[in-house]
């Protein structure tokens, strides 16, 4: 047994000590790598490929040598700082689009291509090469001086549709049912729980919203490639652009290329002769090179703190809003003597009624002390704009979905399931309303009522809030709410938001708001990095990887699917939630 004992504690220590060396392996390689830097050459290409999923801000450090040892991302922050470093960067001669499956929302991917164009005002190339082109990924593309496509390459330009799922059958039939309580006739979160088809609101609403998206890309994409809104709507409705060469007799394409022929164009372009390479660099490591110049410089400070994810009671992460770490970095923002200004940048479709009105009393209060504007990305809805209405100046992109003023309840009940599989729950209870709901019962009226009132309440606040943030009366915020969405440019119509514009343009208006003019940036919160999250926590880590494989296996999509489902099943307490989820391809 003693034998057995010392052999046991041989192999742990033994694995203890390979690990050990093997993360300071890891470490050396890493710090050996960072030594030798970023070489930018003379005459180079900057290659725009995004392979990864986007979000706003990855909140890790820079220099952390285990950056994507979990999950891969590119932060938006870091793609338009890249893109603005290489407009003034002498060694790069442009910029080549290439080869994208864009892994992000319309107002990030309507900020990159602002930051393209704002490149090609410095006298520089961009170009686009493609061997298939969703319509975000032309989109995007469309901005460059010239975009070519492979000779069997294809290309997606239809138009916007959104797809829900109702369920209300489904539930009838397996006896696992939502309980809802909603309040606002657009709503329509909970609408596939109730019925078994789109009601004639949320029918309008959507088409409202995906029409409003689409006439925003095609104004730009108007704009840029010299054809009218009009005759794109054309080419859209007679699928004018289903293969390269109607695409290039369309005007959408500038040329059919094979790889080597766009390369050589490139030579041409950059003076090089055709038996040699040209110099590129990836975006990844441009980035790297990067970070180490800053565009905004001074004693002064503008917090830019950014909200991203759906809103769950708790501490946060960097793919939830919690109200731990925004409480926190609120705090930090107003109480900081060189932060002058705060810009709060939210990207969400809402979440916990109560978690956002905690985020918006720590709004409230830093605005007493500083000028505070907010910025929205791609979603700013329900509990999204609840934490920004209390701001000073909103800002929008005109495809950003925002509104959605209301609130919901939904509870998971399994009473028909239960009485079909012959399962009875018998409760007891030392008065008349300590047991107040089972999943195996059906909801009693007592139970409903109470929830419906405590749904008032909430929705009431919600109104009141967003009145006095607007500066409306709450009869004038019920007309625009009732849950309902619209675009950044038609809620700046309504008065919900201020202004169009994206992350730098709030900047810029709350440094204006501070009278400050020479400032650099702080930017909150900081999350743990990939290396400390796997060093305190390897079972977090475990899951993290597990998650990593499991949409690796499924594909984006899917996995997309199934993120909804748990945020769906998870959700707990009155929700102010967007009442629906829309995927532009």
């Amino acid at each position: 047994m003693k034998f057995l004992r010392n052999l046991l504690a041989s192999i742990i220590g033994s694995i203890v000590a390979f690990g050990i060396i093997f993360f300071m392996f890891l470490i050396f390689i890493s710090l050996a790598g960072a030594e030798q830097g970023v070489v930018v050459r003379n005459n180079s290409v900057l290659e725009l490929r995004l392979p990864l999923p986007i979000k706003d801000y990855t909140g890790t450090d820079d220099a952390d040598p285990f950056a994507g040892l979990f999950e891969q991302k590119q932060g938006l922050d870091e793609i338009l700082h890249a893109i603005r470093v290489a407009q003034s960067d002498d060694k790069i001669s442009g910029i080549s689009i290439n080869r994208n499956f864009l892994m992000a929302g319309m107002s990030q991917t309507q900020a990159i291509r602002r930051a393209l164009s704002e490149f090609k005002s410095s006298g520089k190339f961009v170009y686009a090469y493609g061997d298939i082109y969703l319509q975000k990924d032309y989109y995007l593309a469309s901005v460059a001086d010239s975009i070519f496509i492979n000779p069997v390459g294809s290309m997606d330009f239809k138009g916007l549709s959104a797809e829900i799922l109702y369920l209300k059958r489904l539930q009838e039939k397996t006896g696992v049912k939502m309980e809802v309580i909603r309040l606002g006739k657009y709503k329509s979160a909970v609408e596939p729980f109730l019925d078994d088809e789109m009601s004639e609101e949320n029918r309008m609403q959507i088409k409202e919203l995906i029409g409003g998206v689409w006439e925003s890309m095609l104004e730009e994409i108007a704009e840029s490639r010299g054809i009218s809104s009009e005759e794109l709507n054309q080419i859209a409705d007679t699928l004018g652009a289903r293969n390269p060469v109607f695409a290039k007799a369309s005007g959408l394409l500038d040329g059919i290329l094979f790889q080597d022929e766009y390369d050589a164009l490139i030579k041409e372009q950059l003076g090089v002769s055709e038996d040699k390479n040209y110099n590129t660099i990836s975006l990844l490591d441009y980035s790297q090179f990067a970070s180490t110049k800053r565009l905004n410089k001074g004693k002064d400070r503008v917090a830019v703190i950014f909200a991203e994810g759906e809103i769950f009671y708790g501490e946060g992460s960097p793919d939830i809003i919690g109200q731990g770490t925004m409480t926190k970095a609120l705090k930090k923002a107003r109480e900081d003597e060189r932060v002058k200004a705060v810009v709060l940048r939210v990207n969400s479709p809402g979440g916990s009624a109560l978690t956002s009105d905690i985020i918006w009393r720590e709004v409230v209060l830093t605005k007493e002390k500083k000028p505070l504007v907010v910025s929205m990305g791609d979603v700013a809805a329900s509990g999204g704009y609840y934490i920004a209405a209390a701001a000073d100046k909103i800002f929008a992109e005109s495809t950003t979905i925002t509104g959605s003023i209301g609130v919901f309840g939904t509870i998971p009940n399994i009473s028909g399931l239960a009485d079909n599989i012959g399962v009875n729950a018998e409760q007891v209870g030392t008065n008349t309303n300590a047991v107040d709901y089972s999943f195996f019962e059906p909801m009693s009226d007592n139970f409903r009522a109470s929830l419906k009132e405590s749904i008032a309440t909430t929705y009431q606040t919600f109104l009141e809030r967003v009145a006095n943030g607007r500066n409306m009366t709450v009869e004038e915020v019920e007309q625009l709410a009732q849950g309902r969405v619209w675009t950044g440019e038609v809620a700046q119509k309504i008065g919900l938001v201020d202004e169009i514009g994206g992350l730098e343009d709030a900047i810029a208006e709350a440094a204006s708001l501070a009278g400050i003019e020479n400032y650099s940036l702080r930017k909150l919160p900081r999350y743990k990095s990939d290396f400390e999250r796997l060093m305190e926590d390897l079972s977090g880590a475990s899951t993290e990887i597990r998650e990593t494989a499991i949409e690796k296996e499924l594909g984006a999509e899917a996995y997309g699917i199934l993120k909804e489902i748990r945020a769906t099943l998870n959700q707990k307490g009155i929700q102010a939630r967007m009442p629906f989820s829309i995927n532009v391809r």
